[in-house]
């Protein structure tokens, strides 16, 4: 069996089986309240339970999203959530808010409890102390290099996940308010229009620099750096997509589960060019990026 675990969104219950289906280890998913992807479909509570009885059946762990900032009034709903999910089977839940965080864990002792990529850990002593607050897993910020995130993993004991696949946003791990400016709707709350989607055109004096889709990035991919994660120590890769189709979530997840194979078989390691066209066929916007993941990180000195 595969040390890393694959983890694969599934926005509803038919994305999920596909998920279990195609190699997924783990599938993560939201419930109908208290999530980063309200307009997804998401998962009732008849659904939930239908989720996780499916996945466990299969080996497959499950893991519940309430990475959104919880208001004091929605405090005790989320704790049921939290409660029914447990009886239910979860495996784990991912959570932004500390507060509902600390309280998941004094409640739920034995649950893992995840941070969520919005809690922007970034470094060795964010990592350090959300281990010593409790939780199980660190899902990292998404602006860090390979060397950083290596640097984290060999001096903490806490279980580190990373994003391989998928959207990236133009902020920092979606703490982006741009949305909630523009539109009153916060991404922060899973309400998130997309405003860096759109078209923009640049001015300089009034007049026309630049115009097109000048703030959406594109999508991350690293088939071809996946045996540096692993050699990094990562122990979770997470693939982005609850909005997306079942199509994607198959051809990704079935892609990852190939190369991640491959990078621990020992044997060569060789991205096949026909694997990365459809990847780039099934869903990309312009191309894809390792993001930062390459980078070198200048020093206090540098000139920029």
């Amino acid at each position: 069996m595969s040390k890393i675990e694959l983890l694969s969104p599934a926005g509803d219950l038919e994305c999920l089986k596909v998920a279990v289906q195609t190699g997924a280890n783990a599938v993560y998913f939201g419930a109908e309240e208290f999530n980063a992807r309200v307009n997804s479909r998401n998962f009732n509570k008849q659904e939930l339970v239908e989720a996780i009885e499916y996945a466990k059946l299969r080996g497959v762990k499950t893991h519940l999203t309430l990475n959104i900032l919880i208001k004091n009034n929605e405090f005790d709903d989320a704790l049921k959530l939290v409660e029914f999910a447990y009886n239910a089977g979860i495996d784990a839940v991912i959570i932004q808010d500390l507060g509902l965080a600390k309280k998941v864990i004094e409640l739920f002792p034995d649950l893992e409890v995840h941070s969520s990529t919005q809690m922007t850990i970034y470094d060795l002593d964010g990592a350090k102390k959300i281990k010593e607050l409790g939780f199980s897993r660190c899902v990292l910020a998404r602006e860090l290099t390979i060397n950083e995130i290596e640097n984290i993993c060999k001096n903490t004991n806490i279980d580190i996940e990373v994003f391989i696949h998928g959207a990236l946003c133009i902020s920092y791990s979606g703490q982006c308010l741009m949305s909630s400016m523009i539109g009153g709707r916060s991404g922060n709350r899973g309400k998130c229009a997309g405003t860096c989607r759109l078209p923009y055109t640049l001015l300089k004096d009034g007049k026309e620099q630049e115009k097109g889709y000048l703030l959406s990035s594109k999508d991350v991919c690293t088939l071809d750096i996946l045996p540096e994660l692993i050699k990094a120590g990562v122990k979770s890769f997470k693939i982005e997509g609850r909005m997306k189709s079942k199509e994607y979530v198959g051809i990704v997840t079935s892609i990852y589960r190939k190369y991640i194979d491959l990078a621990e078989s020992g044997e060569k390691y060789v991205v096949d060019e026909k694997d990365r066209e459809k990847l780039m066929q099934i869903f990309n916007r312009g191309g894809f990026s390792t993001r930062i993941l390459k980078r070198k990180i200048r020093k206090r000195n540098d000139v920029y």
